[in-house]
Formats: structure tokens, C-alpha cells, sequence
């Protein structure tokens, strides 16, 4: 097997630190960080062929999941997207510019509005999604199918472990 960036990490850590005897979270975090850089990187290329960022297709991609009518309160994306309301409105704001998305008011709150998809919007998403799956089944292509599966599976547990 060929050493990575992490393992040269890892090695420089042992000989200026031999008393750190356990560096296996730095060597799977490290990993773990650098994989999701280099995809997150290859994805908002993706979407910036059909002209939008990571942060827009998150909450087109949002709203496409809602199901009919595609619309949702700033409150209910901005807790999906774990983002401030004013991040949101700023997203928001662009969407709604470029005609992937409107506000309309919310029937249940005379005083607050929802986000809804267009019909630009929607056929934007339904692109971007299978491009951003390329990108991602490619990357995935180099593990055996059963070895995707078990990091998937690992990842799940790992990630259920920390934000608890």
C-alpha cells in the first residue's frame, strides 16, 4: 500500500512525539477531512457548471426533498441546513433573483413567508443531483461495491457517536 499525505503526518508525529501512542483518530480524521475536501471541491464544480454553489443547491436540493408544493419556511431550511436566518436570507435572496425560487406567503403566518421552488428551479435540481452523484459513485468506484457499503455503514455509526 502506498503511504498518503497522512501517513507522512502520522510518521512526523511519532518521531518528534513518541509519547502520543495512539494517533489512529489523527490518521482517520485526517483522511476522513481530506476526502470530504476533495469531493466537496469536485462537486461545487459540478454545480458551478449549471451555475450555482454548494450552498444553493443545498437548499434547492432542500426544498426538491419537502415534495409537492417544494416550499418550506426559512426557519424549516435553515434548520436542515444548520445555517443563521440571516445566512439563509442571503441564499435565499440570490435564489429568488435568479428565479429558482419565490416567496410566497405562508398560509399558517400571515406575518412570515415560504420559500417555493419554480419550475426553473425545479429542473435545475433535478440536474444537479444525478451531476453531484457522478461525482460521487466515481470517487466511490476505486472501493469494492461491499467495501463502500461497510464505510458507509462505519460512517453512519461514527457520525451517530459524535453529535449525540
Amino acid at each position: 500500500m502506498t503511504k498518503d499525505a497522512v501517513d507522512v503526518i502520522i510518521d512526523q508525529w511519532r518521531d518528534e512525539r513518541p509519547d502520543l501512542d495512539d494517533l489512529l483518530p489523527m490518521e482517520v480524521f485526517g483522511r476522513v477531512y481530506r476526502v470530504a475536501a476533495a469531493i466537496g471541491d469536485r462537486m461545487e464544480r459540478a454545480y458551478q457548471r449549471l451555475g450555482i454553489g454548494r450552498g444553493e443547491f443545498d437548499v434547492l436540493a432542500t426544498l426538491r426533498r419537502a415534495g409537492e408544493p417544494f416550499n418550506l419556511s426559512p426557519k424549516q431550511l435553515s434548520d436542515t441546513l444548520m445555517l443563521t436566518t440571516g445566512g439563509m436570507t442571503g441564499r435565499l435572496d440570490k435564489l429568488e433573483t435568479a428565479g429558482l425560487i419565490t416567496r410566497t406567503p405562508d398560509p399558517g403566518d400571515r406575518r412570515s413567508l415560504r420559500a417555493q421552488l419554480t419550475p426553473a428551479g425545479r429542473e435545475l435540481i433535478d440536474e444537479a443531483v444525478p451531476a453531484g452523484l457522478a461525482v460521487q459513485r466515481e470517487a466511490l468506484s476505486r472501493l469494492d461495491p461491499a467495501d463502500a457499503r461497510r464505510l458507509g455503514d462505519l460512517l453512519r455509526e461514527l457520525a451517530a457517536a459524535v453529535t449525540r
